[in-house]
């Protein structure tokens, strides 16, 4: 009896920038059992699009005109906790990283991988597995769970209404001048919002305030 051919890979493709969907669908469709079924440019039709198509993995960027890939990931496994979501981008911060990780990404590259690479990264997580670094997901992991139930704001100086919108988006990995366009404000003042929240926690870096707002969620 001849062979089964296997199901193949259906890919969507969300990313705001033409050029960069057109090389990847170039680079991807049809190329090993993949199959790119459908393309976004934006955080709302990348959620939008999974509703529709259903497809196994979308390989998203991290930052979309209209808001964080890491939200679009948490919203597209909330509803459809099968697929599976691997962020292709530019982005190597750590806050990043570490957002989509807590966000329940399956994979982490950077636009400069080696298209048979990339190829063979989407095999990986298509087969269940992960590509995130170990040690990064470790490391974030043990963040959440070394972090003192006790520790948040002291008494009498909790967080303000645009303080918690400010810590609800440095935990989706945006930066200062993103969090300053999406809460239509400036970049100045976002910085002193994030001054305040950090002496109100007691902390000093964006990852930890990523961690303390995760540890708060569960």
């Amino acid at each position: 009896m001849p062979a089964v051919k296997a199901k193949p890979i259906r890919l969507l493709l969300v990313d705001d920038h033409e050029v960069v969907r057109v090389g990847l669908r170039t680079v991807l469709h049809n190329n090993h059992g993949i199959l790119v079924v459908g393309e976004a440019g934006t955080k709302a039709a990348a959620v939008r699009t999974v509703k529709r198509l259903r497809p196994d993995i979308v390989l998203m960027d991290v930052r979309l005109p209209d808001g964080s890939g890491v939200d679009a990931c948490r919203a597209i496994l909330a509803s459809y906790p099968t697929t599976r979501i691997i962020f292709l981008t530019s982005y190597a911060d750590e806050e990043s990283v570490l957002a989509a990780v807590l966000a329940g990404a399956q994979g982490y590259v950077l636009k400069d991988i080696d298209s048979s690479l990339l190829v063979r990264s989407i095999r990986t997580v298509f087969s269940g597995q992960s590509i995130l670094n170990p040690t990064l997901t470790q490391r974030a992991l043990n963040w959440i769970k070394a972090w003192p139930e006790q520790n948040g704001p002291v008494q009498g100086q909790s967080l303000s209404p645009q303080e918690e919108r400010v810590l609800a988006l440095v935990a989706e990995g945006l930066t200062n001048k993103e969090i300053a366009t999406t809460m239509q404000l400036s970049d100045k003042t976002v910085k002193n919002y994030l001054a305040n929240m950090f002496q109100k926690l007691h902390i000093s870096r964006r990852a930890q305030a990523a961690t303390f707002f995760v540890k708060r969620q569960v």
